[in-house]
C-alpha cells in the first residue's frame, strides 16, 4: 500500500533527502520516512510550508501536471504596501524570467491576508529582518502553476521583494489538516478527497 505524509517544511531545509553541505536540513530530519517517499513538487530553501510526501508515483503525474490545474495558495509577506496597479499586473499574469526565457504567468487571485491570520503565524527562525522605515504586509496569491521560485519572481517583478513565503494550501488540502504536526501520515481516501482527485 502507498503511503501518504504531510510535511509543514520550515524554512532553511531543503525539500529533499540527500544532504548538498553537512549543515544543509533535509526532510528526514523531520521524521523516519519509508524507503521510497519523496516529495509531489518542491518547496525552496527559503519557503515553508505545505508539502505532500508519498510512494505513489501517480500522484505526481495527476497533481502536477499543468493541464490539471490545481490551485496552490501562498501566505507571502512582502516588503511595502502594494499599489492596486500593482496587484491588478499580479492577477492579470506579469512576465518573469525562468531558465533565461521569458514566461507570462497564469492569472492570479491576490488578497490581503486578515489581520488575525498572520498575527497567529509562528516567527520565522530566523526572524525576518525589521526595518523601521519600510513597512510590510500580508497577501494570500492562488496560483495554478508552479513554475521554479515562481511568487518570489512575480512580487519582484511588480516591485515588492518577498520577505516571508508559505505554502498555505493545494486545492483544499491546508496546514490545518497536520494538526500543528510536523508530520502527518494520512489516508489515500482523505487526502485525494482534499484534491479532488478520483480515487480510481
Amino acid at each position: 500500500m502507498p503511503h501518504y505524509f504531510l510535511v509543514n517544511k520550515p524554512y532553511g531545509m531543503l525539500s529533499q533527502f540527500t544532504r548538498e553541505a553537512d549543515h544543509h536540513a533535509v526532510l528526514g530530519d523531520l521524521h523516519a520516512f519509508p524507503k521510497g517517499v519523496y516529495p509531489v513538487g518542491r518547496l525552496d530553501r527559503d519557503s515553508e510550508g505545505l508539502l505532500i510526501l508519498t510512494d505513489d508515483s501517480s500522484l505526481n503525474a495527476r497533481l502536477l501536471h499543468p493541464k490539471h490545474h490545481h490551485p496552490r495558495t501562498y501566505w507571502v509577506q512582502v516588503e511595502g504596501e502594494p499599489t492596486s496597479s500593482a496587484l491588478q499586473q499580479l492577477e492579470a499574469g506579469v512576465t518573469i524570467k525562468l531558465k533565461k526565457k521569458r514566461w507570462t504567468c497564469a492569472e492570479t487571485r491576490v488578497a490581503p491576508l486578515p489581520s488575525t491570520t498572520f498575527q497567529s503565524i509562528p516567527e520565522r527562525q530566523p526572524p525576518v529582518r525589521y526595518r523601521k522605515t519600510v513597512p510590510d504586509s500580508w497577501w494570500s496569491i492562488t496560483l495554478t502553476e508552479g513554475k521554479n521560485r515562481q511568487v518570489r519572481k512575480m512580487w519582484a517583478q511588480v516591485g515588492f521583494p518577498v520577505l516571508r513565503l508559505i505554502r498555505f494550501s493545494i486545492e483544499d488540502l491546508t496546514l490545518q489538516d497536520l494538526d500543528e504536526a510536523p508530520v502527518r501520515e494520512v489516508k489515500r481516501e482523505f487526502l485525494f478527497s482534499k484534491l479532488n482527485l478520483n480515487l480510481a
